[in-house]
């Protein structure tokens, strides 16, 4: 595939915006953590509360991708993107001026999920333009607007140690101003009408096994990586003694490894197959979960992390290479389900490593369950891989050349 033939493939300026759009939009979703720790160190909070603080986010911008998705198939993608960004300015102006207390934090972190929303609209406004031979690549190139998540480990706890942590709402509002302004200017709206999904077609697909093996399999990579990315400065604060800013250091520089990986995971699953990419990522991933849950050196774990962070990320863009195939004409509903699946998994992750850690005394445990949950999905693949392979997927899981057109393409991270 040449760079000439992609670009006239598609739309790229409203690829770019997509990018961009769920960029800034990730950055302010997951803020609450790089800022965890001066959250925490004011109201005076436990590990199970700071669990809750960062997870609660991820919980609402998983339910509400299914609102924003289910809008954007009515309206558009590009006018409910900018109904997106609007929304999103209240918990930034509610952070800065009205965050006196934890409950309120709370309140705060319930309305960061409309940014987190924007997974549903941002995927499908770009996938929409390319060709089902192109979706993992594109759905990769969109997707990697979740290294938002290093931007917001970078700088929120530096302008917070400098400024106080309430003013980084505030400044959060300039980039997602740009934001606004570019998907206003370049985005459009794919030729062609998409139809709403119903309820009764969401149910339909919800009796499919397929679907709840695919939400297990996403709630294990893209709920592990937006999990650890939002509780990773705290851990290293709470388990390591560093301080506030290194530890947003140390977050970032794990969080970079797979914020930029899901286009390679996109390729290899649409090289190689998806079914075989990610039955060796799962393996992997169990392997380096179990290191990371004996808590050794903070050099040892920093490195464990940072491989943990890329095979998370490249799992991320090759779930989504093998979802089209197994539900084609159902593509927009089956990925709702499984991308708000799969945020829930990132809600639930910080509240386990939170929980367990009051509960024993030890992160270890928490990383512990999060083993089972990567070697379950092995067992998935395997025991399955064969029946998919007869029934709608190539060798590996790599799309038959008769695959359908992706009409409706994602509606999901």
């Amino acid at each position: 595939m040449h760079f000439k033939d992609f670009a006239r493939s598609g739309n790229p300026k409203t690829l770019f915006s997509a990018f961009l759009y769920f960029d800034i939009s990730f950055m302010i979703w997951v803020m609450l953590g790089p800022l965890g720790n001066f959250i925490a160190e004011e109201f005076k909070l436990s590990a199970s509360q700071k669990g809750l603080m960062t997870g609660l986010p991820v919980l609402t911008g998983s339910l509400l991708r299914l609102v924003l998705g289910a809008l954007a198939d009515r309206i558009g993608g590009r006018k409910t993107a900018l109904i997106g960004v609007s929304l999103t300015f209240i918990p930034l102006i509610l952070g800065y001026f009205a965050s006196n207390s934890f409950e309120m934090i709370l309140v705060v972190g319930l309305m960061l999920g409309i940014a987190g929303a924007s997974f549903a609209v941002a995927l499908p406004l770009a996938s929409r333009w390319y060709p089902p031979e192109r979706q993992g690549l594109v759905l990769g190139i969109a997707g990697a607007g979740n290294s938002g998540t290093v931007l917001a480990s970078l700088f929120a706890p530096r302008l917070a140690e400098t400024l106080g942590w309430r003013p980084v709402f505030l400044i959060a509002m300039i980039p997602l101003a740009i934001a606004w302004i570019v998907v206003a200017a370049l985005a459009k709206d794919a030729p062609g009408k998409t139809r709403a999904k119903t309820l009764t077609e969401y149910l339909a697909v919800l009796r499919q096994k397929d679907t709840l093996w695919f939400s297990l399999m996403y709630s294990v990579t893209f709920g592990g990586f937006v999990g650890l990315s939002t509780f990773l400065p705290i851990f290293f604060h709470d388990q390591y003694g560093l301080d506030k800013v290194s530890a947003g250091s140390f977050a970032a520089l794990c969080v970079f490894a797979g914020s930029f990986v899901r286009p390679i995971g996109g390729y290899l699953a649409d090289r190689f197959g998806g079914i075989r990419i990610l039955f060796v990522l799962y393996g992997l991933i169990g392997v380096l979960a179990m290191a990371m849950g004996t808590l050794p050196v903070l050099g040892i774990e920093t490195v464990l992390l940072f491989g943990m962070m890329t095979l998370l990320g490249t799992g991320n863009g090759s779930v989504f290479q093998i979802v089209p195939q197994r539900f084609p004409k159902e593509i927009g509903v089956v990925t709702g389900i499984v991308g708000a699946v799969g945020g829930i998994g990132g809600f639930l992750l910080p509240n386990l490593l939170g929980g367990l850690k009051d509960v024993t005394g030890t992160y270890g445990s928490g990383f512990l369950v999060y083993t089972f949950a990567a070697f379950g999905c092995v067992l998935i693949i395997l025991v399955a891989r064969t029946g998919w392979q007869r029934m709608w997927a190539g060798e590996g899981g790599r799309a038959r050349a008769s695959m359908p057109a992706v009409a409706g393409s994602s509606s999901a991270d």
